[in-house]
């Protein structure tokens, strides 16, 4: 089969295939790929959730037929909210959530899911249908995340990248951005200054190149929640970010942008 979906509660994806090569992303518990390519134990696949590519260990995927990938992709997206959850499977096994993990086929009157026939029931904080204070919901789902370690191509509370983290915390919020921060920045309307800002707004910076190397979330005034060394809170001005503990600008700004509404 050429369609896939994670059973695990995370699946590197990495550039070669190879466990030595880089890991570019992670695919989470019930997020789809395209398989567009095999190797003995290797499969280059896409993602539906936001187009990247990669290799994955094939032992680690689940197939899944297209008539099957289509309508897990057209249905409404629950996603799991708390960092971690354990789901009971049977009576001595559980299934490991991180936050940020999709609920395939969820039936939110009886809080049950399924990822194939078997039907599992989760007791956990779920997102499901539209969020009134979507603002502070992000901001809230961003300080869960605080202390996290930074990971290359992590998109879990176990280790996450800064663009991994935006990504995941604008998923749970129910809105789909891409993987990197290069990619992020071109949605969205620009915001001339830091005081025009709201929480939940994104602020992208660069290098003396000009290329787009980091992005973190807005919060409260001159306050941003990144993803550098860690999650981490630091001040922000309109030349960047000052961290708080070296007393420095780490970062250099290059643009805020609105996405949310």
């Amino acid at each position: 089969m050429n369609f896939g979906i994670s059973g695990l509660s995370l699946i590197p994806v990495r550039t070669e295939p190879s466990e030595r090569s880089e890991m570019v992303t992670q695919i989470l518990y019930g997020e789809l790929y395209e398989v567009l390519e095999y190797l003995p134990g290797w499969q280059h696949v896409e993602l539906a959730f936001d187009g990247y590519r990669g290799w994955i260990d094939q032992k680690m995927g689940t197939p899944v037929s297209q008539r099957r990938y289509e309508k897990l992709r057209n249905a409404p997206c629950a996603v799991t909210t708390d960092i971690f959850s354990l789901v009971p499977v049977t009576r001595e096994q559980n299934l490991m959530l991180v936050a940020g993990s999709t609920l395939p086929l969820w039936r939110p009157y009886l809080r049950q899911f399924s990822l194939d026939d078997q039907v599992l029931r989760m007791t956990g904080a779920v997102s499901y249908g539209k969020i009134k204070d979507i603002r502070g919901f992000v901001i809230n789902q961003a300080l869960k995340f605080f202390n996290a370690p930074y990971l290359w191509g992590g998109r879990s509370p176990f280790g996450i990248d800064c663009s991994g983290f935006t990504q995941i915390i604008y998923k749970m919020a129910g809105i789909s951005i891409p993987r990197d921060a290069s990619q992020q920045v071109l949605l969205g309307t620009a915001l001339s200054f830091v005081e025009e800002t709201q929480p939940g707004d994104l602020a992208f910076f660069d290098d003396d190149e000009g290329n787009i190397i980091h992005v973190g979330i807005m919060w409260k005034r001159n306050k941003i929640i990144h993803a550098s060394g860690k999650v981490r809170i630091d001040n922000v001005d309109q030349f960047g970010i000052f961290n708080v503990d070296t007393r420095r600008y780490t970062h250099k700004m290059r643009v805020m942008k609105k996405i949310l509404p």
